[in-house]
């Protein structure tokens, strides 16, 4: 298995299909790598030299900012706007939705499980 930025890359799988399993590189982005590079995107990434993993390497490197240094990046972010307190940083800090999704009935994705809260008895178990 090619390795590229810590991560293995898939081998049977076409190039392009493969390169998509580094972070921060879609489909679009190894197409333009590939065509950069005279790669055929249809090859399977098993058939990659030394030379072609160092040169799709070399030209993420110079190009683009993927893998650690992105994930880095994004993380100072968060926590920039968790510092300075603004109302997407306290979003983040709660773990509720940032970009303006209502809560009341959806979001289970950013606030996990369902926590039953014991509420007021209704009227009906009172007589």
């Amino acid at each position: 298995m090619p390795r590229l930025f810590g991560v293995d890359i898939p081998n049977d799988k076409r190039l392009v299909v493969s390169l998509t399993y580094v972070y921060g590189v879609g489909s679009p982005r190894a197409a333009q790598v590939c065509e950069a590079l005279s790669l055929d995107p249809n090859m399977p990434a098993k058939d990659l030299t030394d030379e072609q993993i160092g040169a799709i390497a070399g030209y993420f490197e110079q190009n683009y900012e993927v893998e650690g240094d992105l994930r880095r990046r994004i993380m100072m972010n968060i926590n920039r706007l968790r510092d300075i307190g603004c109302y997407r940083g306290l979003r983040h800090r709660r773990g509720l939705p940032v970009r303006g999704q209502g809560t009341k009935n959806n979001s289970r994705t950013r606030k996990g499980p369902k926590k039953t809260v014991a509420g007021k008895k209704s009227g009906k178990s009172m007589k």
